[in-house]
């Protein structure tokens, strides 16, 4: 356990360079209420290390703009409303186009193969961005785009992320028709491939929706952690094999989840 600190010392702290440790404490409180859900003045400064009188005093700011509030019964502290109100006007100012574009030019520039955005809209993948490696043979734009949820590597991390109510009235409306021979048309065989998808962080799909074009996806997952969209590498099925290329699973799920990060996911 930290030694506990003078208070006299703390406050000098606080009035010379102090204003920084005041908001680096304040938020160290705020992280303690957000993991334990309540906590007293005694408990709080126990785990800081540092004393109680400081704690109050912190603690009585954070009460004044409503970030936390006490629980008039136990008499301990929690979260406020006035935490909603701030963490509300974040998600709507977030754009992922945005969020992911230097990450779509990286993994272009790394792979040097074709990167798309995706999102799902009207029961298909739509493709909202796309970056160019320098070994793309065509330059075909595929921003605007609307590709078989069922045929894709995105549309198939998108499937992944609903529930059954929310696939069976997507499939119901639109059904799995054959883009290629390769496409998968069978309902149960595509459980099944959600399901690893589900399971590994990614889809792939062989020539399943264009002959000669092969590609990778992984999710990108929003503050609530629910899947608002997914990142893909394409290229010609003749060089382009993502599961024997080496580092490249694991680098688009990293770049997955540093695209999250930017929307507000923290990992669990």
């Amino acid at each position: 356990m930290a030694a506990r600190s003078n208070p006299e010392i703390d406050k000098d702290a606080d009035a010379q360079g102090g204003g920084v440790q005041s908001v680096d404490r304040a938020l160290q409180i705020l992280e303690i209420l957000a993991r334990e859900g309540d906590a007293g003045v005694s408990e709080i400064a126990e785990e800081m290390g540092i004393h109680k009188s400081t704690v109050s005093r912190l603690v009585g700011s954070l009460v004044n703009r409503d970030i936390v509030r006490q629980n008039s019964e136990r008499g301990k502290y929690q979260l406020g409303f006035g935490i909603l109100r701030l963490a509300s006007s974040i998600p709507g100012r977030l754009s992922v186009v945005h969020e992911a574009r230097e990450v779509l030019e990286a993994l272009a520039a790394e792979y040097k193969e074709t990167v798309n955005l995706a999102v799902l809209r009207s029961n298909y993948a739509v493709n909202v961005d796309q970056a160019m490696g320098p070994s793309t043979l065509a330059t075909y734009d595929w921003v605007g785009s609307l590709t078989p949820l069922h045929a894709t590597s995105s549309g198939k991390v998108l499937l992944a992320a609903l529930t059954a109510d929310e696939r069976n009235q997507i499939l119901k409306a639109v059904g799995l028709p054959a883009r290629t021979p390769r496409t998968v048309t069978n309902r149960g065989e595509l459980e099944k491939q959600l399901l690893d998808v589900a399971r590994n962080g990614y889809a792939t799909v062989h020539e399943e929706f264009e002959i000669g074009l092969t590609a990778i996806a992984v999710p990108i997952f929003n503050h609530a952690g629910s899947v608002i969209a997914a990142v893909s590498v394409s290229g010609p099925a003749f060089r382009f094999a993502p599961e024997d290329q080496p580092g490249l699973v694991e680098g688009l799920r990293e770049a997955g989840l540093t695209i999250s990060t930017r929307m507000g996911y923290r990992r669990r």
